[in-house]
């Protein structure tokens, strides 16, 4: 839990935009959940998602999980509900039971969550595009829909997955497996090639990604003193010369 919210903290701190992390089961119980919340929220990330895995959990769009007890999962809701300090921090409810025991098992879990607190339903992984459609019109409050390259959910289109009624899309590993490809390619191409490649990006726009733009003046900022440092040592001068 700790790395996961320590991760999740640098990406907070890093965009200007709300971040959502996933907290896969609450690491726990709901005195494991109650700690998660706590960590996530007071490393600047805006929202989370607990889901209703049994241990060792999977992602939701892999074969044979498991999962726990309504009677379980809904405390750990209720605590991560309690344990929150900002009312505006996102307590997302997902669960993973559609592969398990069914779509309408599934529906059942997510408004059993909404009613005990959560803010938002996670359903993982309708498997047709009639459940996906499904999904919005039975879930009694917000659903959030994961969209997955290369899993059991046949829907990739955005604008009609906000048509359909969700309030949110999140597309893990987006970045990450798109990374992977070009990790790939570049070193093939030096393999073959036995010469650096042509980067396509300078490394001043490199820096700069990093946040070079707002670093770099402070390397001179605090050389000088400001204004009011320096009206307030004329003033003390001028104190001690009366005295």
């Amino acid at each position: 839990m700790s790395e996961m919210a320590e991760n999740a903290g640098r990406l907070a701190s890093a965009v200007g935009i709300p971040v959502i992390a996933d907290a896969d089961t609450g690491y726990g119980n709901e005195l494991n959940v109650t700690r998660t919340v706590r960590a996530y929220e007071s490393k600047g990330v805006a929202g989370l998602h607990i889901e209703d895995q049994d241990f060792p959990k999977k992602c939701g769009h892999l074969d044979n999980k498991t999962i726990i007890p309504l009677d379980d999962y809904l405390p750990k809701i209720r605590a991560a509900v309690a344990a929150r300090r900002d009312p505006d921090f996102l307590i997302i409810a997902r669960t993973d039971s559609r592969a398990v025991v069914g779509f309408e098992e599934a529906v059942m879990r997510m408004n059993a969550a909404l009613a005990a607190g959560a803010d938002m339903a996670f359903l993982e992984a309708p498997q047709t595009m009639a459940e996906i459609e499904a999904v919005p019109r039975l879930v009694k409050g917000p659903c959030l829909l994961n969209v997955v390259s290369g899993g059991k959910t046949p829907l990739r289109d955005l604008s009609q997955a906000e048509r359909l009624g969700f309030k949110l899309a999140i597309l893990p590993g987006l970045l990450f497996q798109t990374a992977v490809a070009s990790f790939d390619a570049v070193l093939a191409d030096v393999k073959a090639k036995r010469q650096h490649p042509d980067m396509k990006v300078s490394i001043r726009e490199k820096f700069r990604r990093m946040g070079s733009d707002d670093w770099d003046p402070l390397r001179e900022r605090f050389r000088e003193p400001s204004a009011a440092e320096r009206a307030k040592l004329a003033k003390n001068r001028a104190k001690d010369a009366a005295e």
